[in-house]
C-alpha cells in the first residue's frame, strides 16, 4: 500500500470516528468529515443538525466552515475532504464552492438512505423548472435587486468567487 492510500484510510478512519463519537454524544447523525491539504489537518467536523438546531450543520459543510477560518480564504484548492458517507447535494455542492480538489468518502448515499437519510428527493428536485418544484417558487422582478446587481459587477474593488 502507498504512503497516499494509508493517508487516505487514517483521514477517512478519523472522519468515521467522528461520526461515532459525536452520534453517541448526541450532536447529530451519524456523519464526520475532515478536511486535509498537503498533510495537514485543517479542519474537522461533525454533523450538529439536531444539537445546533440548524438543518446546514451537516459534518462537511461545518468542516468546510472551519477549514476556511482557519486559513482564512474561502477557497481550499489542494484539499480532500474525507468523509464517513457520500455528500449530500448541499455538503457536495459547498465542495464545489469551496473549490475541494477532492472528496473520500465510506458509506454511499444508498447507505444514508437506507438508515433513514434519503436525499433522492433533492436530487430529483433540482433539474426541474423552478415552477415544478415541490417547494413553491414564485419570480418576482425586482428593478433594485437588478441594479445591486449592475453595481456588483461594475465593482471594482470586489472579490470575485
Amino acid at each position: 500500500m502507498t504512503d497516499h492510500q494509508n493517508e487516505d484510510l487514517r483521514h477517512l478512519a478519523r472522519a468515521v470516528a467522528l461520526s461515532r463519537e459525536h452520534m453517541n454524544d448526541g450532536a447529530g447523525g451519524p456523519f464526520g468529515a475532515v478536511i486535509v491539504r498537503d498533510g495537514e489537518v485543517l479542519a474537522e467536523g461533525w454533523n450538529r443538525v439536531t444539537s445546533a438546531n440548524d438543518p446546514t450543520a451537516h459534518a462537511e459543510v461545518t468542516a468546510i466552515r472551519l477549514a476556511c477560518e482557519a486559513v482564512g480564504d474561502f477557497a481550499l484548492q489542494g484539499a480532500t475532504l474525507y468523509t464517513s458517507c457520500e455528500p449530500c447535494p448541499m455538503c457536495l455542492a459547498a465542495a464545489y464552492w469551496a473549490r475541494v480538489s477532492r472528496i473520500v468518502y465510506a458509506n454511499t448515499r444508498v447507505d444514508a438512505a437506507e438508515i433513514g437519510f434519503d436525499d433522492s428527493l433533492i436530487y430529483e428536485e433540482i433539474p426541474k423548472p423552478a415552477s415544478d418544484r415541490i417547494i413553491a417558487m414564485d419570480h418576482v422582478p425586482s428593478l433594485e435587486a437588478r441594479a445591486v446587481f449592475d453595481a456588483w459587477a461594475d465593482k471594482a474593488d470586489k472579490v470575485s468567487y
